[in-house]
C-alpha cells in the first residue's frame, strides 16, 4: 500500500486494518506527517507539528496492538486539534499573539480521552484568534480552502476543516460557539458536527462565549465523526456544564433505514436574497433524495430564528469581551485589528440589550423545540454562500464578517447555537467553481445518533463524500 492512498482512507477503513493487523500505525502516521511537511506552508493549517511524540504514539499504539490490547476504533489513528485545546508542554496559542508564550502545564480532558483511546496527535490546528472569526492578519499563517486556496477555509475552525479534508489528519477537532465547526466543514467539503451543549467536556479549552461554546469533531465521513465523537463525549466532572446524558454508540445503527421520518424545511431560510442560487439548489436537490430515502419533507416557518444572527452577537461578543478584558487594557497592540475592533465594540453592548438578547434566545430555542416536537430533524444550507476569496473573507470594512452579510450568514447557524442543540454539516454538492456547498441537519437535544443516521444515509446515496481537493 502506497503512501498516497493512507492519507485518503477513512478513519473506519484504516481502524479496521489496524485491528487486523494488515496497518501499521506507525506508517500512518508517518503518512500524515509527510504530507504535513509537503502542504501546510501552503495551506496554513497547522500552527505546531508534533511529530516525535505523535510517532512516539503511534509505536506505542502498535505495540499494544500486537499484544492483543487494543482499545478500540481509534487506536492509532492520527488526529489533531484546534490550538485553543490545551496540551501539556505544548504551545497553545488560540491563534493570537496574545497567548503566543502560553505553554500549558495540563492536559484538556479531551487531549487525555484522546490518547486514552490511543490515538496519536499529530498537532495543534490554526484557527481565526480566539475563535472568534474575521482575523484579518493571522499571525501563523493564513489557512487556505484546499478546493481553491484563493478563497477562505472558513471560521474559526479554519484549519480544522483544512486538515481533514486535504488529508493532512485522519480527523480533526474543532469549536462551535455559533458556527465555527459547520462553516468550515461547509466550505471545506468535510463532515462536521456541533454536539448538544454540555455533550464534550470544555475542560482546558479557551472560551468564547462560555454559555454556547462546544467541541465537534471534522472528518471525511458521517462514521468517521460519529467514532470520534464517541471518544469525546461524556460527563467531565472538571467542568460543570458538561452533561450526565448517558453516552450512545453512535455507529451501531448508522445504517438503519430512515424511512419514515420528517423534515421540516424553514421557509425564511429558503427565501433570503442572500442564499445563493447554487447553494439553494444543491440543498434542494438533497432534500429530494431524501425523499428517495422515504423521508417526508414539509416547509416549516421560524421566524424569530430567522433574526438569530443579532442575537447571537449580543450575546457571544459581550461573554468574549468579558473574559478578555484586562488582555485589552494591556496587551490591545496584540490583537487582530478585528479581533480587537469587534471585542471593543462589545464592552459598549448595553446591558438592556444584552437581557433583551437573552429573551430573545428563549424564544428562538422555544421555537425550535416545538418544531422539533413535529419533525425529527430541520434541514438548511449550512452557510448562504460557497467560500468566499480570503480578500473578501475577513473583518476588515466591508468584508464577509461586516454588518448585513455578517448577520446574513449567522441566521443560517445560529440558531442551533442558541437553543443549544446538536447540528451536523453534510457535503451536498459543488458550485460550477468546484467550492463545496453543506447541508445543516439539526436535531432535538442529545439526538446526535439520529443526526448521524440521517445525514449517513444521505451521504451513502450521493458521491459528493468521495471527491477530494486537487492538493
Amino acid at each position: 500500500m502506497n503512501l498516497p492512498e493512507l492519507h485518503e482512507m477513512s478513519i473506519a477503513e484504516s481502524s479496521d486494518l489496524i485491528r487486523a493487523q494488515q496497518l501499521s500505525p506507525v506508517e500512518l502516521t508517518q503518512a500524515y506527517l509527510d504530507r504535513i511537511e509537503a502542504l501546510n506552508a501552503n495551506l496554513g493549517a497547522f500552527i505546531t507539528v508534533m511529530g516525535e511524540s505523535a510517532l512516539a504514539q503511534a509505536r506505542t499504539a502498535e505495540a499494544e496492538i500486537s499484544s492483543g490490547r487494543y482499545r478500540g476504533p481509534m487506536h492509532g489513528i492520527p488526529v489533531a486539534v484546534k490550538d485553543i485545546i490545551s496540551t501539556r508542554g505544548v504551545l497553545t496559542s488560540a491563534g493570537s499573539k496574545v497567548l503566543a508564550g502560553n505553554i500549558p502545564d495540563h492536559d484538556s480532558t479531551l487531549i487525555e480521552r484522546l490518547d486514552n483511546a490511543g490515538a496519536p496527535l499529530l498537532g495543534k490546528l490554526n484557527l481565526s484568534e480566539f475563535a472568534i472569526g474575521g482575523t484579518i492578519d493571522h499571525p501563523y499563517g493564513t489557512p487556505r480552502n484546499p478546493w481553491n486556496t484563493g478563497h477562505s477555509a472558513g471560521g474559526s475552525s479554519s484549519g480544522s476543516g483544512v486538515a481533514a479534508s486535504a488529508g493532512l489528519a485522519a480527523g480533526t477537532l474543532g469549536s462551535d460557539t455559533g458556527g465555527s465547526v459547520r462553516g468550515p466543514s461547509s466550505f471545506c467539503g468535510i463532515v462536521g458536527i456541533r454536539p448538544t451543549y454540555g455533550r464534550v467536556t470544555r475542560h482546558g479549552v479557551v472560551p468564547m462565549c462560555w454559555q454556547m461554546d462546544t467541541i465537534g469533531p471534522m472528518t471525511r465521513t458521517v462514521k468517521d465523526c460519529a467514532l470520534m465523537l464517541q471518544v469525546i463525549a461524556g460527563r467531565d466532572d472538571r467542568d460543570s456544564s458538561s452533561s450526565n446524558e448517558p453516552v450512545p454508540d453512535y455507529a451501531s445503527d448508522l445504517n438503519e433505514s430512515i424511512g419514515g421520518m420528517r423534515v421540516g424545511l424553514p421557509r425564511e431560510m429558503f427565501d433570503f436574497t442572500d442564499l445563493d442560487d447554487e447553494v439553494k439548489t444543491s440543498v434542494e436537490t438533497a432534500v429530494s433524495v431524501f425523499g428517495e430515502l422515504g423521508v417526508t419533507s414539509d416547509e416549516i416557518t421560524l421566524p424569530t430564528s430567522a433574526q438569530s444572527g443579532a442575537v447571537f452577537v449580543s450575546i457571544a461578543d459581550v461573554d468574549c469581551a468579558s473574559f478578555h478584558s484586562e488582555w485589552l487594557k494591556t496587551r490591545g497592540e496584540d490583537y487582530d485589528w478585528s479581533t480587537r475592533t469587534r471585542l471593543e465594540s462589545a464592552t459598549l453592548t448595553p446591558a438592556t440589550v444584552y437581557i433583551r438578547a437573552q429573551r430573545a434566545r428563549e424564544l428562538i430555542r422555544r421555537e425550535l423545540l416545538q418544531a422539533l416536537d413535529r419533525y425529527d430533524v430541520i434541514v438548511l444550507p449550512s452557510s448562504p454562500t460557497a467560500s468566499p476569496p480570503i480578500a473578501h473573507a475577513t473583518g476588515s470594512p466591508g468584508g464577509y464578517y461586516q454588518g448585513r452579510v455578517d448577520l446574513g450568514r449567522r441566521r443560517y447557524t445560529s440558531p442551533a447555537a442558541l437553543a443549544g442543540l446538536p447540528a451536523i454539516s453534510v457535503p451536498c454538492g459543488f458550485t460550477a467553481g468546484g467550492l463545496p456547498v453543506g447541508m445543516q441537519i439539526i436535531g432535538r437535544p442529545f439526538a446526535e445518533s439520529t443526526l448521524f443516521r440521517v445525514a449517513h444515509a444521505y451521504e451513502q446515496a450521493t458521491v459528493w463524500h468521495t471527491r477530494r481537493p486537487a492538493v
